[in-house]
């Protein structure tokens, strides 16, 4: 891939990454913005309805205040209506005892003075039953049959008698005033003074003129209970028409006339309890802080927190008219605080927060690992490059050596000399041999990336394979007048592998200590044991790596720069290799290089 190609690719990612990122900034600003209107719109719901409730209950409380006093007044009334009822009807019973008294009192001093006369008159008389009497009017005993009736007017004046009036009445009384149940008519047997014939007397209880004066004396009291029960009746039905029209005047009268104290009409507690429980209503259950404030003076009358003085509002805050229909008395300002409030929102966006983070998330991993298998597989490409140039290299010279001792051969001049034959035959074996190790060592990095290579698990002795690669190594290590250093001490020498791969291990990080060294190689190798395992070290004085070259050494295809030698010759897989039959072998590899100091490769394999 082009470089430009790549710095376009890479710029469209980024703009189309940032227009994600900003279109989910603008739609989490958005829902931000709904939630906190959406809460504003509640709270401002709350507090009216809490202003209202407010209004209503103190409505209600004047209205019941009026309607109880107006009932206590009508209780008071009616009672002291049934007490004038009471006094009235027990004023009656007694005018009308008193009444009833004097007139039988009346009649019994009119029997008795009727009573008086005819013992005056007569010989002795008796009083005898009404059977008595009509059996004597049957026998005609008597000659004389005398009735003697007496009767009084209005005025009590007698009238209708034949009595004279002169004379005198006797001390004795024959009636009393409490008599039993006298008959209409009193009947007498008397003797006649003169000639001493038995009479009979009918005397009436009552005569008529005591009657009818007895009648209208009862219908003149009747007519006076009557009248005063009617003016009390006129009286009570007043009180309560008047009762039923003014029970809302009065309360209306007193709300809009009073000047009651804004604190006097509404408590702390009131207001707490209908905020808490307007604000559940709209299920929000964050913490608040209130206060309420006099418009009139300009002071505060009571809050749940400690109110600050100033003109400025805290954050969050919300106010509302208490009484907004009063005009005269103080309406009161209610104000509401919630310091939690953005903690609410939040809380309310954590899932749309989370998701739009997630999804931020997801694309810029797949953003960054795209750059990175761009980057990636253009080194790889650029290494690719490099390999099949070196390995174009490589080959190239055994070939061109294998061709050009063919055509020598071909020579027929050379043909008797058998020692010049044997000689270039030689060349030509050896340059087979390194043709067929560069193709076997692809061969076997391309099994190792497949996972087909299967190594063999036999008892390996490190110490002495160390040894055996160091000895056959010896003519290239001579050429360049490397030093090699054996300190093998390793108490534990033998673990489980494959004895071929891992001599090639070996073999090849001798060879890269002895490539990579400027001057004469100094190369240390040790074994040692550290616990349950094998340690083999191999140390070089040479070039070493920076930092960042020390973490690709392992990768396919890497080959070290190595300035002015331009005699070193690799395919960038020597390494690769190494890290791929030591993991098999259940090992691991440690790296540790200085620039131009040396480079030192710890190889930890378990015992058995």
């Amino acid at each position: 891939m082009k470089k430009k190609s790549l710095w376009l690719i890479t710029g469209l990612m980024t703009i189309a990454l940032l227009g994600v990122f900003v279109m989910q900034l603008y739609y989490i600003r958005e829902a931000y913005r709904l939630k906190s209107q959406l809460f504003e719109q509640e709270v401002n719901q709350a507090l009216s309805s809490v202003a209202n409730k407010i209004q209503r209950l103190n409505a209600v409380s004047h209205i019941t205040k009026t309607d109880y006093e107006w009932r206590i007044k009508m209780e008071n009334q009616r009672r002291d209506r049934t007490r004038r009822l009471i006094d009235l009807d027990q004023k009656f019973k007694e005018d009308e005892r008193k009444r009833k008294y004097d007139q039988q009192k009346q009649m019994i001093d009119e029997l008795n003075y009727q009573d008086g006369m005819i013992r005056k008159m007569y010989l002795s008389p008796t009083i005898i039953s009404e059977a008595d009497f009509f059996a004597l009017a049957n026998q005609n005993t008597t000659p004389l049959n005398v009735d003697v009736n007496v009767g009084f007017d209005a005025d009590l004046n007698m009238i209708g008698s034949n009595v004279r009036k002169v004379f005198r009445l006797g001390s004795g009384k024959t009636f009393s005033l409490e008599p039993k149940k006298l008959p209409d008519s009193i009947r007498y047997l008397v003797y006649s003074p003169n000639d001493g014939r038995p009479l009979r007397i009918s005397l009436p209880s009552l005569n008529g003129d005591m009657r009818i004066k007895f009648k209208i004396e009862d219908e003149v009291a009747a007519r006076r209970r009557s009248n005063a029960l009617s003016e009390l009746q006129a009286d009570t039905v007043k009180l309560i028409n008047d009762g039923d029209f003014n029970v809302l005047e009065a309360a209306a009268k007193e709300m809009s006339q009073l000047d009651i104290p804004l604190d006097q009409r509404v408590s702390k507690a009131t207001l707490d309890t209908l905020l808490r429980a307007e604000l559940l209503n709209k299920n929000i259950r964050l913490d608040y802080d209130f206060w309420l404030k006099s418009v009139a003076h300009d002071t505060v009358l009571f809050s749940k927190v400690a109110y600050v003085k100033g003109e400025i509002l805290p954050a969050n805050t919300f106010k509302t008219t208490l009484f907004s229909n009063d005009v005269i008395r103080d309406p009161g300002m209610l104000y509401i605080n919630f310091p939690d409030r953005e903690y609410l929102l939040f809380s309310n966006l954590k899932v749309t927060m989370a998701s739009s983070a997630a999804l931020l998330l997801v694309l810029i991993s797949i953003f960054s690992y795209t750059l990175y298998a761009i980057l990636r597989q253009k080194k790889i490409s650029e290494m690719k490059t490099d390999f099949i140039n070196n390995m174009t290299h490589e080959f190239k010279t055994p070939v061109s050596t294998i061709m050009i001792a063919s055509e020598a051969l071909r020579d027929p001049e050379i043909l008797d000399d058998k020692a010049r034959i044997g000689r270039l035959a030689g060349i030509i074996y050896d340059e087979n041999v390194r043709l067929g190790n560069h193709i076997e060592r692809v061969l076997s990095i391309a099994r190792l990336e497949k996972k087909e290579l299967k190594l063999e698990e036999e008892e390996v002795d490190v110490n002495a394979l160390v040894a055996a690669v160091t000895d056959s190594m010896s003519l290239q290590l001579q050429k360049k007048d490397a030093e090699v250093i054996l300190q093998l001490d390793a108490a534990h020498p033998v673990v489980k592998g494959d004895e071929l791969h891992l001599s090639n291990v070996i073999y090849n990080l001798i060879d890269n200590a002895n490539k990579y060294s400027i001057n004469a190689p100094r190369i240390t190798i040790r074994t040692r044991n550290s616990g349950k395992n094998l340690v083999i070290e191999i140390e070089d004085e040479g070039i070493g790596m920076t930092k960042e070259q020390s973490k690709r050494a392992f990768d396919q295809f890497y080959r070290v720069p190595t300035g002015n030698l331009h005699d070193v010759k690799g395919f960038g897989l020597g390494l690769n290799y190494v890290m791929d039959i030591v993991t098999q072998m259940n090992g691991h590899i440690k790296l540790r290089s200085e620039k131009d100091k040396g480079t030192l490769f710890e190889i930890i394999i378990p015992l058995n």
